[in-house]
């Protein structure tokens, strides 16, 4: 297979895996791991990859990956954190599901739960919900984020503070090696952090692509988290931090 074939193939897999490593490119596609670091590192220098040890990654920096992309990525991991995180929530309960490709997951799993009030500012989950019948929908009011759907900033933030939240499931564009929950968007950070002083209870929905990106902007820490959904387990030394801040970890993979 010629270079110019590997290379989307290989961004493709980045996308679907949040990671790629050398040795496992060079067996997919019958080449030496010379000619696969070769390739990296050009995709890397055009900005579409970021090398990392035995590998590359998705590019981390001050801006999200396009929403339709994190859509596909990791998207059967989603699926299983949305399936555990949903049978989790009790019927008969106010929830609140925030922006994100996960959330929105969730939103799927919840579409047998009876008499929800669910309240969100991510537009795609209330479409999602209107066919569960019993479900009692409120949309936290905002500025539009037309990129994702999402209603952000201080109007948001305003609202979520006229509620107290049996629980409310969070996501987040990355999860820092000292446990600080990150994202890109000041405004959609706002909410995140009154999420977390108007809830009895916050979940983490969070596949394992966001252990290894950065993001500028700090919502809180897993210190703050009652529970942690995830596909693969956390780092040891993150792990054995949960346990000493009581956060349970549930791990879907």
């Amino acid at each position: 297979m010629s270079q110019s074939f590997r290379q989307p193939d290989i961004l493709e897999i980045a996308r679907t895996e949040g990671k790629v490593m050398v040795e496992d490119l060079a067996e997919r596609f019958d080449v030496t791991v010379q000619t696969i670091r070769r390739d990296l590192t050009e995709l890397a220098n055009a900005g579409k990859l970021e090398r990392v040890h035995g590998g590359a990654i998705l590019p981390s920096g001050v801006t999200n990956i396009i929403y339709d992309e994190r859509r596909r990525l990791n998207e059967d991991a989603k699926q299983a954190i949305a399936r555990a995180c949903a049978a989790a929530i009790a019927d008969s309960s106010s929830v609140f599901l925030d922006i994100g490709t996960t959330t929105e997951a969730v939103a799927h799993e919840l579409l047998d739960h009876s008499n929800l009030m669910v309240v969100t500012n991510n537009m795609n989950v209330a479409n999602i919900l209107l066919a569960n019948k019993t479900c009692e929908i409120v949309v936290a009011g905002g500025s539009l984020r037309r990129s994702d759907n999402g209603l952000v900033g201080n109007l948001t933030a305003r609202t979520i503070e006229n509620f107290k939240f049996d629980t409310a499931i969070l996501g987040c564009s990355a999860l820092d090696e000292d446990g600080d929950l990150l994202d890109f968007d000041i405004q959609e950070v706002v909410v995140g952090q009154t999420l977390l002083k108007r809830s009895r209870e916050v979940f983490l929905v969070a596949d394992h692509s966001k252990f290894h990106r950065s993001a500028p902007v700090r919502i809180g820490s897993l210190r703050d988290i009652d529970r942690i959904f995830t596909d693969l387990p956390l780092p040891g030394a993150l792990a054995e931090s949960c346990r000493s801040w009581g956060t349970d970890m549930v791990v879907t993979g």
